[in-house]
């Protein structure tokens, strides 16, 4: 896939003592607004303000936070104890953020590993350098994997298809192009003729100010529903393919993604509809087995009752807020890979492509 490039989620300019940005997406559609984090404290209310979101992106932003921390350190040419105890704690201060989304954890315990396994580093300098490595690795592999699970799941789409999408799962949740948004964009430059129907995605509209700002950009005839409105769109026949991204995977391939997707994975299968998932294989968790397993974050309130700044509940009423819910294997037709494509979704299947072969 060769179109350009037109915003970047997270970039990182310079060496170890260089700068992190983010596309601020609370400001999306209105402004387009790169914000610099300074310090980790910034790197931690960005993830969990979701001014960065979407797994993958969490993840590499949560790696370059921790060379954002040992910055004072490099500076100052602390030595290798007081490095190392800099770049731990701000492992465990950025895990953290949001309980979910298991690429955070997955990049970390990667930083975690260039600290704890070069107890020769002579100092914070040297010990930033080969954090910072690994820190553009985790980017530059993600980049690699959006692109390999465009070219996989673009073939699941003919010429012609409606594709519904729900929450956001392109360039903004990844270092580029996404995993569901990336099928549907590399279709497109394929030029497959196909039009997505994208789920608002309450509380936050993910799906109206993300996903739709998104297609816009490449130019892929797409139109906007309300969540409520998805079943009857694969009723009235629009829809051919649902594909979503997700947050966390387990074992036998139970997936977590934004509230709403196993509701829309219950209509899709009522309507005769595949259901897909797009995600890398850092998003899978073989140590449970279960969805029931996996931690769901819980939000304020105040997304449901002000979630655009003008209250639209009264005061003092209960609200339940769960940020994720979890789509059972048996209702998931296939799961994309940046290795191939799992299905149908089941444990023999999962762990055949997700673990590394033993010699």
């Amino acid at each position: 896939m060769n179109q350009a490039l037109p915003y970047a989620s997270i970039t990182w300019t310079g060496d170890s003592l260089g700068g992190m940005q983010i596309l601020d997406q609370t400001e999306l559609p209105l402004k387009v607004v790169m914000r610099s984090l300074a310090t980790v404290e910034d790197v931690h209310e960005a993830i969990v303000a979701l001014r960065v979101r979407g797994a993958p992106a969490i993840g590499i932003a949560a790696a370059y936070g921790v060379i954002v921390a040992l910055q004072d350190s490099i500076r100052n040419r602390l030595g290798t104890v007081d490095a190392v105890r800099v770049a731990l704690g701000a492992c465990d201060y950025l895990a953290t953020s949001r309980p979910t989304a298991v690429n955070l954890f997955w990049a970390l315990a990667r930083m975690r590993r260039v600290v704890q396994g070069n107890p020769a580093v002579a100092s914070a300098v040297e010990l930033g350098n080969l954090l910072l490595r690994e820190a553009r690795l985790i980017h530059d592999e993600d980049r690699s994997m959006c692109h390999a699970i465009g070219e996989y799941g673009a073939r699941l789409f003919d010429d012609g298809f409606g594709i519904l999408t729900h929450c956001n799962t392109g360039g903004l949740a990844t270092a580029e192009y996404g995993t569901a948004l990336a099928t549907i964009l590399t279709a497109h430059a394929a030029g497959k003729r196909i039009h997505v129907y994208a789920d608002e995605t309450r509380p936050l509209l993910q799906g109206a100010r993300l996903t739709m700002w998104e297609l816009q950009q490449y130019s892929v005839p797409c139109t906007l529903i309300c969540d409520s409105m998805a079943a009857q769109v694969m009723r009235e026949g629009k829809v051919q393919a649902v594909i979503v991204g997700a947050d966390r995977i387990t074992a036998r391939g139970d997936t977590a993604n934004k509230i709403g997707t196993y509701g829309v994975a219950v209509a899709a299968r009522h309507h005769g509809i595949p259901f897909y998932v797009a995600a890398p294989t850092s998003t899978f968790d073989l140590s449970i087995a279960s969805g029931d397993q996996i931690p769901i974050e819980q939000r304020k309130s105040e997304e449901i009752t002000q979630g655009l700044g003008r209250r639209t509940a009264p005061e003092g009423c209960m609200v339940y807020n769960p940020a994720f819910d979890v789509t059972p294997a048996d209702l998931i037709t296939a799961i994309v890979t940046e290795r191939g494509v799992i299905h149908p979704v089941q444990e023999d299947r999962v762990r055949a492509m997700v673990e590394p072969p033993t010699a």
